[in-house]
């Protein structure tokens, strides 16, 4: 029998230490073998974690729509070789940055249209714009994306449809396919969901994922009591440890631009959930597609996402630190490749994401366990917090 003693000394120290407060769900073919939550919701409210509190997602949104993706794509509605400009018409002819000799950058056309695979493996060339104070990308395509949304901006709350309009006039930073780089391509795979289906991306993951697995308390926008439950996200002060005095602050009211009701948010908005309800999506990617009897995806078509896409020269130079270490990159997901190269006391094949305030998850086929890990906080702390915590996870499991 499993033993999780360890994770449980190892979160409350996290808290101890100056996390505000953190949950983590780790189950097994269908089955809960641990469930546990640390430290608050809202520390000035004295509001204690529990179960029933949201976390923002962010990018670990991409577990969800890349899987929303691939059934699509089991379905029969894309090939990953057709050019995004039969989705996207203002993207037939993009446009490449090539440095000069003379160290300046020139504007030409790229050799081949950026196809739908390297919008889900992230080697279309487009980086998220970097903005609101955040230290840039060093990407001159980077600040191409700032400007080229400025307008957008201007107007207040804008649609997907815009966004990815206005980013067909972006150079891209390299010929599509020959470098991995992480950013905008997450939009273009929503968008292309909202062609398919018909909907917005955000009602197709809500009605072709969510609900079907049973999570009621999982949307890309806020309904019913959640943003009650919601809790703070938390940022470290600037030159602050964790456990300082004023380490931790309340992020300003435009972070909320982030979140909210239906329609509030602009472009593609991320995931709000907590991990009990997550791990019901993360058990199905573990266990061939199937939960609580009802079958989404293919076991196969699961095999395809965890395959890294990568190549030698783009792991090496693109896909390489060491929180990324030993992993390749499949479609919308990384993947485990190398366990001595991650000090990863896991399996071979397991995948998942991380997200930007904090969150965590991963799946392994082998052994049809999930781990889901949730806190929030910015910067994420994600290389000391999340790979104490997978180690310790993995090594409880008998």
């Amino acid at each position: 029998m499993s033993d999780f003693r360890h994770l449980d000394t190892l979160l409350q120290k996290f808290v101890d230490d100056g996390l505000p407060g953190c949950g983590c769900v780790i189950s097994r073919k269908g089955e809960i073998l641990y469930e546990n939550y640390f430290g608050w919701a809202d520390i000035e409210g004295g509001q204690a974690l529990t179960a029933d509190h949201v976390f923002r997602q962010a990018s670990l949104t991409k577990i969800a729509m890349y899987t929303l993706a691939m059934m699509l794509y089991e379905q029969g509605r894309f090939l990953m070789t057709d050019p995004l400009y039969e989705y996207f018409p203002e993207w037939r002819h993009s446009t490449k940055l090539v440095r000069k000799e003379n160290g300046a950058w020139d504007v030409v056309p790229t050799d081949r249209p950026i196809t739908v695979r390297q919008i889900m493996n992230m080697t279309c060339g487009l980086p998220y714009e970097m903005i609101m104070g955040r230290t840039p990308v060093s990407h001159p395509t980077a600040a191409a994306m700032a400007e080229g949304m400025k307008e957008l901006r201007k107007k207040g709350r804008f649609t997907l449809r815009e966004q990815i309009r206005a980013a067909a006039n972006v150079p891209l930073a390299f010929e599509p396919g020959t470098r991995f780089l992480y950013g905008f391509a997450s939009e273009l795979t929503a968008g292309l969901i909202e062609v398919i289906t018909g909907k917005s991306a955000e009602m197709a993951l809500k009605e072709m994922l969510f609900e079907p697995l049973g999570m009621d308390t999982t949307a890309n926008f806020l309904f019913g009591d959640m943003g009650e439950r919601l809790v703070k996200n938390y940022f470290l002060t600037p030159g602050r440890e964790l456990g300082e005095e004023g380490a931790l602050f309340v992020p300003p009211a435009e972070e909320d631009v982030m979140v909210g009701p239906l329609g509030t948010v602009s472009g593609f908005s991320r995931v709000v959930t907590n991990c009990r309800d997550y791990t019901k999506l993360m058990q199905m990617l573990a266990c061939g597609g199937t939960y609580n009897g009802v079958r989404l995806i293919g076991r196969k078509t699961i095999d395809l996402i965890r395959t890294n896409t990568l190549t030698d020269e783009m792991l090496e130079k693109d896909f390489h630190n060491s929180y990324l270490a030993g992993y390749g990159y499949g479609y919308g997901m990384r993947t485990l490749m190398d366990k001595y190269a991650g000090q990863h006391n896991g399996s071979l094949g397991a995948f998942g994401w991380t997200g930007g305030s904090g969150t965590w998850a991963e799946a392994d086929p082998s052994e049809g366990v999930s781990i889901v890990y949730m806190h929030n906080i910015q910067p994420n702390l994600e290389e000391y917090h999340h790979l104490r915590m997978r180690a310790v996870a993995y090594g409880c499991l008998d």
